[in-house]
């Protein structure tokens, strides 16, 4: 790929990065007029999380026509996820250890996983399509049982509720994840070739269409509570942003160039790489007692940050 084409692939995934922060400023203006505001959101996180997203997930599976190269990437893309945190996991460890404790565990979380279901899945829908939506969710399989391990371990350092448990791992909760759950329906569906009657995939279809702007919308509510000024200032949420969105995607991509991934999985697996930091950054940092406030900064603005270096990474990954 010539320097040319580079800049024509990183202007088409500038284009769909635009539109999805399109519907991410109705979601804030929605908020600032009190039409659907950040409380409301809230309320639709469990609409999304339980129902949409697993359907997003299912469809793909079940829309994507079975062959032996698709079935190939896909295990591939699920062994990339474990790298990818793997790697990520690495990073945060050696990262912001003169920190105070509390502080240092949301900079840590926020540097290692991503937003891979509400922020990866729609990008990867609107830049790939549902084959990217395909590898994208065995990508979510990881991230799934690394943050509910590593992750927990992390926020549970930096507590400072007194006397809270230091590590609390439910392997129930990683097992029967939403996410993971979908692409145990899902895979079995894909590698037996069934063909969904029409009257179940309509259903289904409808539901999932609902991610991309439920997601965006809701993250626009997060947006317009976001202070903007001070989060800026912060130092060490701009080193968040140089480990997530630089350094971690810019390594997985070398890795991914060493295996000669390529096409719509090596964008999907750039974009899965480059996603900001997870919501789950602040409801973690909620159930473990260490400063939502900060987590809700970090999470806002390395997200705002990813506008223009998503695109950057996806266009680097064209030309090495």
């Amino acid at each position: 790929m010539n320097f040319t084409e580079m800049l024509d692939g990183m202007l088409l995934s500038a284009k769909q990065v635009a539109i999805l922060y399109i519907i991410v400023a109705v979601g804030f203006i929605a908020d600032k007029v009190g039409l659907y505001t950040e409380k409301t959101a809230l309320k639709c996180t469990d609409l999304l999380f339980y129902i949409v997203t697993p359907f997003k997930i299912i469809e793909s599976f079940i829309t994507l026509e079975y062959t032996p190269e698709t079935a190939k990437k896909l295990f591939i893309a699920m062994g990339c996820g474990a790298l990818l945190h793997v790697v990520a996991v690495l990073l945060c460890t050696i990262s912001f250890n003169r920190s105070p404790k509390d502080k240092a565990a949301i900079y840590k979380y926020s540097s290692a996983y991503g937003n891979c279901g509400y922020m990866s899945l729609p990008l990867v829908s609107a830049i790939v399509g549902p084959e990217g939506v395909f590898y994208c969710s065995a990508v979510i399989i990881s991230f799934q049982i690394f943050s509910f391990t590593h992750g927990i371990y992390i926020m549970s350092k930096g507590t400072k509720i007194e006397g809270a448990e230091k590590v609390e791992i439910n392997f129930k909760k990683i097992i029967l994840n939403p996410g993971v759950i979908a692409v145990i329906i899902g895979l079995p569906l894909f590698l037996s070739g069934i063909t969904v009657p029409e009257v179940i995939l309509k259903p289904s279809s409808y539901i999932a269409s609902l991610n991309t702007p439920l997601a965006m919308l809701m993250f626009g509510t997060y947006m317009a509570h976001a202070d903007f000024k001070s989060m800026f200032k912060n130092w060490r949420i701009l080193s968040v942003a140089g480990l997530k969105l630089i350094a971690l995607p810019a390594i997985m991509i070398v890795i991914y160039k060493l295996f000669s991934i390529e096409g719509a999985l090596l964008t999907s697996l750039v974009i899965s790489s480059s996603a900001p930091p997870a919501n789950n950054t602040v409801m973690f940092a909620a159930k473990y007692g260490c400063d939502t406030g900060l987590a809700s900064q970090v999470v806002s603005a390395v997200s705002l940050m990813s506008i223009l270096t998503i695109p950057l990474m996806i266009g680097v990954s064209g030309v090495i």
